[in-house]
């Protein structure tokens, strides 16, 4: 349980990300799926921001933004939000704008989800990847200031990476004082920002312990940084995959699990043995369309994540065998689950977990007295 928590409600959204890629679903059937999600009572809907997925060369790899402007069009309740977007190959200025114009698109519904980028966007481009955690502090820094800018109301930046000499915008938010600002993290560094700046977290391929061990750092930074009276949204992309035959499915799958969950923090909690001779950094660094050789290493790696701690962070097989998996999530302190549906019945799995999952568990968040999250007011 997190340090220092409270009640807070729980809500759940869709992401169109790596799944509705490898599948190639076309830009009608992907706005089919928000407006069934809209429908059904989810609360969010999300879209990753990629240049490409190098592992896998016929996926669909569409622009986040233009395809989040369509999905407001679509949608009447739910937020829409980036997950995420990189803070190398966009200027401030840039990413500030559109976060406004969806949020006036939408009618005070749109989310910015920021991180830190990483090379497989941005190496056949020729753009630099370098100090990439400086740059993103500086970045949401100058997000913040924009934000709240108008020919009033002008922003001085001086930074090392970014600067601002009477800047403004001049489209006001909808939401106030902005747009909430999501920001993915997952190392000691980064999370401590999470906690100074942001106004949620969202990360991926993570374990229950993991979560809460994260999200306890973020707490603590929160309170050093005089944040306690933030409403602040622990928020997860989580997988899940519905199936009649929980153990057939998990056989096939498990290998893309643990790839997707091989990172130090992961050996850190869960007392693993370093993997001698994977570097993390080079492949963070180096991983691309054109250097795909890094996730063979990866898989080669991967393969010594034990099929316990791999499977708690994936939610696979009937709504009865779901369940569990989201509870372990909620008592780690997750409050914002943001759902890839994998597997054929994309549409299916929208409106089953809306149906079999989403109300029993809502239910429990608002019976239970085990669920919190956040700080105390």
């Amino acid at each position: 349980m997190l340090q220092g928590s409270r009640l807070v409600k729980l809500k759940f959204g869709i992401q169109n990300g790596l799944n509705v890629a490898r599948a190639g679903y076309s830009e009608d059937q992907i706005l089919t799926a928000c407006i069934l999600a809209d429908r059904t009572g989810y609360d969010s809907i999300w879209y990753m921001d990629h240049t490409n997925v190098p592992q896998w060369s016929k996926a669909i790899v569409l622009d986040p933004w233009v395809m989040l402007s369509a999905i407001a069009n679509a949608t009447n309740n739910c937020e829409l939000g980036t997950c995420v977007t990189d803070a190398i190959r966009r200027h401030p200025s840039n990413i500030a704008l559109a976060t406004i114009t969806l949020d006036r698109i939408s009618k005070g519904r749109g989310i910015l989800g920021l991180g830190a980028g990483e090379a497989q966007n941005l190496k056949e481009f020729c753009i630099p990847f370098e100090k990439p955690v400086s740059k993103w502090e500086e970045q949401i820094q100058v997000i913040k200031k924009l934000f709240t800018s108008s020919p009033e109301n002008k922003a001085d930046y001086e930074g090392k990476y970014y600067k601002l000499e009477q800047a403004c915008l001049q489209a006001p938010p909808i939401r106030k004082p902005h747009p909430p600002i999501y920001l993915a993290a997952g190392g000691q560094r980064t999370l401590k920002i999470v906690g100074k700046y942001g106004d949620g977290w969202l990360p991926i391929g993570y374990t229950p312990e993991l979560f809460e061990d994260h999200a306890n750092i973020i707490v603590d930074s929160m309170k050093k940084n005089n944040r306690e009276n933030v409403d602040f949204q622990f928020a997860l992309d989580i997988d899940v995959y519905f199936s009649e035959d929980a153990e057939e499915s998990w056989a096939r799958m498990k290998e893309a699990v643990k790839v997707s969950l091989f990172k130090p923090e992961i050996l850190r909690v869960h007392k693993l043995k370093e993997i001698e001779g994977f570097d993390f950094k080079k492949y963070f660094t180096e991983y691309s369309m054109s250097n795909q050789e890094w996730i063979v290493k990866m898989r080669e790696a991967a393969i010594n994540i034990p099929d316990n701690v791999a499977r708690s962070s994936t939610a696979v097989g009937t709504p009865d065998d779901v369940i569990p998996i989201f509870e372990k999530f909620m008592k780690a302190g997750v409050n914002h689950f943001v759902i890839r549906f994998w597997g054929r019945n994309y549409f299916g799995s929208i409106d089953k977990f809306a149906s079999d999952v989403m109300p029993y568990l809502k239910e429990k968040a608002e019976d239970s007295k085990t669920f919190f999250a956040g700080l105390e007011k």
